[in-house]
């Protein structure tokens, strides 16, 4: 993918932090190789017979979809993984934030019963209904805007993460999540360093001008010193660079996720070494157990073909934005967490 478009601004920055790759990773150790990610943006579905019954709880009844009815698998537990940017005050519509905001946004979702993951992943420049808050903290209601800032109005810790799960159960037509976690960017050398390194191919050629060694295809061995940069970098001078820099957020997780799997296999007591090493950088809803053995489950269970949110980048008035295809993001939806009802 090469997005090569010029902006005016003449500085290449160092912005935003996809530290979510590492708790994703983590969640996703036995996916190694499996996550073909969903790029085919444009493609147009029918439009649904019938609507979700509702937006908020779409476990509470039945739908109709293409003359079938389905209903909400109840054997899925989802897992909302952040990654966070607090480095830099973020410009809302109330003014000027210290929390951060969601530069890398994931759902994890775990069949139980199946012992089948999915990995699903959602552009932080994902235009959507956002909660949004004046300086002094009263809500101002629903307003469409990044996803990525749904963050930005909370506290930087569990109240960001509680807006940004409701944004995300919203945008995915009211999907539950049972839990969260959010890391901060100081967390991911100790992630590289818990593998002794993450061998990756480089996917696009969006670091080769700054960085000649990530040229497009390159084979690279990340270390605590150079992971930053091939998971945060970004120019900002360049339309749609988020996208290319997601690319290589699913590179990492798929090439941590092959380290990961045979230092489990090794070491029986990697997911708990692992979680203690994260949690002075996590702000999570999960505890180490739940972790650990969602970690060897995952481990051990079989694959599903993970999915990008479909739809389109465009240049915004004022940023770049990624809107939805929502009939195609509809089918998703059914295809992933509802099972057809008997």
């Amino acid at each position: 993918m090469s997005c090569r478009r010029r902006r005016k601004k003449k500085k290449m920055w160092l912005i935003t932090v996809y530290t979510a790759v590492a708790v994703a990773a983590v969640l996703s150790l036995g996916a190694a190789g499996v996550y073909a990610l969903s790029s085919d943006s444009s493609k147009k579905t029918a439009e649904p017979e019938t609507e979700m019954a509702s937006t908020e709880t779409v476990s509470s009844g039945n739908v109709i979809w293409n003359g079938r009815e389905y209903k909400y698998n109840s054997h899925l537990s989802n897992y909302l993984i952040l990654g966070v940017d607090t480095r830099e005050k973020v410009e809302t519509s109330a003014g000027m934030t210290d929390a951060g905001q969601a530069d890398a946004i994931y759902l994890v979702s775990y069949d139980r019963v199946e012992n089948t993951v999915r990995l699903i992943t959602i552009p932080r420049d994902t235009m959507t209904e956002i909660e949004v808050f004046s300086m002094s903290g009263n809500s101002m209601g629903m307003g469409e805007n990044h996803i990525s800032l749904s963050y930005a109005y909370g506290d930087g810790g569990h109240e960001s993460c509680r807006l940004t799960e409701e944004a995300v159960s919203k945008l995915l037509y009211g999907v539950p999540i049972q839990s969260y976690c959010a890391i901060s960017m100081d967390g991911m050398p100790a992630l590289t360093e818990s593998v002794s390194g993450v061998e990756v191919t480089v996917p696009n050629d969006s670091l080769e001008e700054a960085y000649p060694e990530f040229a497009e295809g390159a084979q690279v061995k990340l270390d605590a010193e150079n992971t930053e940069i091939f998971v945060r970098y970004r120019d900002t001078e360049i339309s749609q660079s988020a996208l290319a820099r997601m690319e290589r957020q699913q590179e990492y997780i798929r090439a941590f996720g092959e380290a990961a799997r045979q230092r489990m296999a090794e070491d029986a007591g990697y997911a708990a070494e692992l979680y203690m090493d994260l949690e002075p950088y996590m702000v999570t809803t999960m505890g180490k157990d739940e972790f650990v053995k969602l970690a060897q489950s995952l481990m051990t269970g079989e694959k599903e073909e993970g999915w990008t949110v479909p739809g389109e980048g465009v240049e915004g008035v004022y940023h770049d934005e990624y809107h939805v295809d929502d009939n195609a993001l509809y089918e998703k939806i059914i295809e992933t967490f509802y099972v057809e009802a008997e």
